[in-house]
């Protein structure tokens, strides 16, 4: 009875199977991880080429976001996959948001099993003990270096060697790079939704309302490199056209009702007299009547989806 019990929790959950093969450069061949992931039952395979130190993945980017609910992600081996344990732990974790699972034919991680969640707690642990490790031996090192009289950092740094320069440029850009693919998936919907009918300020202010800090300046920026990279559409970019003021307060509202939408009618018109927005017809004094207008506006604009 316990065997059988145990067999019902690690059985995978039915769901397809979507399999990603990355090879180095674009003289090699995908057909070896093809082979293996058909065989393992993958009917769709997405293929990337990149360089493994490569932080921009545009293909796995794109199917992370697209995956479904119920659904695995199929690598033949965990380097296909990740640059470090962090970069594989990220992945996962924006797999598990989405109700998704991630299985590495070669290793045993399947995050749809006990025994794979185990394995990959272990990961987690070495991964926390590596970092902790490599923060000693930097203070170690700054100390030591120190006492030699010598100046931590890099020297080419400090001397403005362009190569060195170039490099820390370079790496500056990577890691930018994967900040944002990291959280694309909790905003970036919702700028494709908006732009461009609606201005960085407006769009800044709405994610504001939902728990995210972006500047419009630094939303820009963010969206200018997921266009550059190829993971959206150049389109997002373009001007908005000149809106009228009631459009600024209806974004202000979707995003206050959608952030909360417990929240009564009477109660958003005390938030927003609280932070002084006048209403439409200049006011200062709001009714739940106004509140509700610029919400049906917004449901039929799509800023807000129609129950």
């Amino acid at each position: 009875m316990a065997k059988s019990a145990l067999n019902r929790t690690s059985r995978r959950p039915e769901g397809r199977l979507i399999g990603y093969a990355r090879v180095s450069t674009d003289e090699q061949a995908t057909e070896a991880q093809q082979l293996e992931l058909r065989s393992a039952g993958c009917e769709t395979i997405v293929e990337e080429y990149g360089s493994g130190a490569s932080r921009a993945r545009p293909a796995l980017a794109r199917l992370v976001r697209e995956i479904g609910t119920g659904e695995t992600l199929v690598v033949v081996r965990l380097d296909r996959l990740a640059r470090s344990v962090a970069h594989l732990l990220e992945v996962i974790d924006e797999l598990n948001a989405k109700g998704a699972h991630f299985r590495s034919l070669s290793d045993p991680i399947d995050t749809s099993t006990p025994q794979g969640m185990f394995s990959l707690q272990v990961l987690g642990a070495v991964a926390q003990l590596e970092r902790a490790l490599i923060s000693e031996r930097t203070k170690a090192g700054i100390k030591a270096a120190k006492a030699k009289g010598k100046l931590p950092g890099n020297p080419g740094i400090r001397e403005r060697r362009p190569e060195a320069l170039a490099k820390m440029t370079a790496a500056q850009k990577a890691a930018y790079g994967a900040r944002i693919q990291a959280t694309a998936s909790q905003w970036l919907p919702i700028v494709r939704r908006m732009r461009p009918d609606h201005t960085w300020d407006d769009i800044a202010r709405f994610l504001k309302s939902r728990g995210h800090d972006w500047t419009p300046e630094r939303l820009r920026r963010a969206v200018k490199w997921m266009v550059s990279e190829g993971m959206a559409d150049k389109e997002l970019l373009r001007k908005s056209p000149p809106r009228p003021p009631e459009d600024r307060l209806m974004t202000l509202v979707a995003g206050i009702h959608s952030s909360n939408p417990e929240l009564t009618l009477r109660e958003i018109a005390g938030q927003l007299e609280r932070l002084h927005e006048r209403t439409p017809r200049g006011g200062t004094k709001w009714s739940p009547s106004s509140v509700k207008n610029l919400i049906d506006r917004a449901k039929r604009t799509g800023l807000l989806e129609a129950v």
